[in-house]
């Protein structure tokens, strides 16, 4: 076991910790900038050298590569815990439950994948990155990801795990839509018959975009977000909602893109813009098998416990390395529970063996299969 129980584990468990005590919500720059401090630092510590820090948009990334990479470990230190969160529900390890705003989503994960690397006796073919916008949808670091997944041999995702400690083999994929309804106002109850009711039009346009949904593909398309008319008086000149489709392959994904951009109005006189797209490619399954493979193989040389490999709704960075063609294994992070709620918690005795599988993921995906 790489990482044993007693005095290893205790500092893995301070390290979490530390992370899990710096506030990091996503949409807070300043708040993202002191996280990636600390993860710096953390990281500098454990595997001897500083990270390159990437600021773009405002929000800073980190990198550590060590010569051309081969193996991408890819991770988040942004959450989506509000400033504050921790006064509530503080850090806290009792009865073999680790417990804090960000402890399984994913901050558990970044210390694991350091503490997996730091164990490496050639680290060489080895590059981590953790990124600080992906609870945005990764707005300012997918560009960053597809590059430094580009010419990777497989990437290593250490998102927390599905149930029961499973790995995430598939993942759905993400279509983001606002659609923008144009009418022409009039007054209410002196001429309503001059206007045209975008409101009126958002209705018929909403239960068409519903009807897209195909629960035998596993696709769902679901109106969220709505906002019409100025006030209560007036027929609506502007309406707009937004659209939330996950799907879970490729063709499905084409197919409601192209629907929603084909659906015409319905009042005369009214104007329909669609914004959005795609913004996360599935992650099929063909993407993962040999990884999974190599993962339940090492797993049981090394006696761990078992696990299976679940497709899973949520998407992940990922998404956005499968989508280039690179195996990718998610989920390979902590085993828990509760993201994003109040429950949110990771299993301790289970954090030694992540460590120990992703550092056998990692001995195997490197060059020469280096032990």
């Amino acid at each position: 076991m790489i990482v044993q129980a007693g005095q290893d584990l205790d500092v893995v468990l301070a390290d979490i910790e530390t992370l899990v005590s710096c506030e990091s919500p996503s949409d807070d720059l300043a708040a993202v900038a002191r996280s990636a401090d600390v993860v710096a630092a953390l990281g500098e510590r454990v595997l001897g050298v500083g990270p390159e820090r990437i600021v773009l948009e405002g929000r800073t990334h980190l990198r550590w590569r060590f010569g051309d990479p081969a193996v991408l470990v890819l991770g988040h230190h942004d959450t989506v815990w509000p400033l504050g969160s921790l006064d509530r529900l503080p850090f806290g390890v009792s009865d073999g439950i680790l417990r804090g705003p960000g402890c399984f989503d994913m901050k558990t994960g970044v210390v694991m994948a350091l503490h997996a690397v730091a164990a490496l006796p050639d680290r060489t073919g080895v590059s981590i990155l953790i990124t600080g916008d992906e609870e945005l949808g990764s707005p300012s670091s997918r560009a960053l990801i597809e590059q430094e997944a580009l010419g990777c041999a497989a990437v290593l995702v250490l998102e927390a795990a599905a149930d029961h400690g499973a790995v995430k083999i598939a993942r759905k994929g993400v279509s983001l839509y606002r659609v923008h309804v144009e009418g022409r106002a009039a007054h209410a109850g002196l001429e309503p018959e001059r206007g045209v009711n975008a409101a009126v039009e958002a209705a018929h346009l909403l239960l068409a975009v519903a009807a897209l949904g195909d629960a035998a593909a596993g696709t769902s398309v679901t109106p969220t977000l709505l906002k019409a008319g100025s006030t209560t008086n007036t027929v609506p000149a502007g309406a707009e909602f937004a659209v939330d489709v996950r799907v879970r392959t490729i063709a499905e994904q084409d197919r409601v893109d192209a629907a929603i951009r084909a659906i015409a109005p319905t009042l005369p006189g009214a104007v329909i813009r669609v914004e959005g797209g795609a913004n996360r490619r599935p992650m099929e399954r063909e993407s993962s098998a040999a990884l999974f493979a190599e993962a339940v193989a090492i797993a049981e040389a090394a006696g761990l416990t078992p696990f299976e490999g679940v497709a899973v709704g949520g998407a992940s960075d990922g998404n956005f390395t499968a989508g280039l063609g690179v195996p990718t294994l998610d989920g390979l992070g902590a085993v828990g529970g509760g993201a994003h709620a109040d429950d949110e918690h990771v299993i301790v005795a289970m954090i030694p063996e992540r460590i120990a599988l992703l550092h056998g993921l990692l001995s195997a995906a490197l060059p020469g299969g280096r032990a």
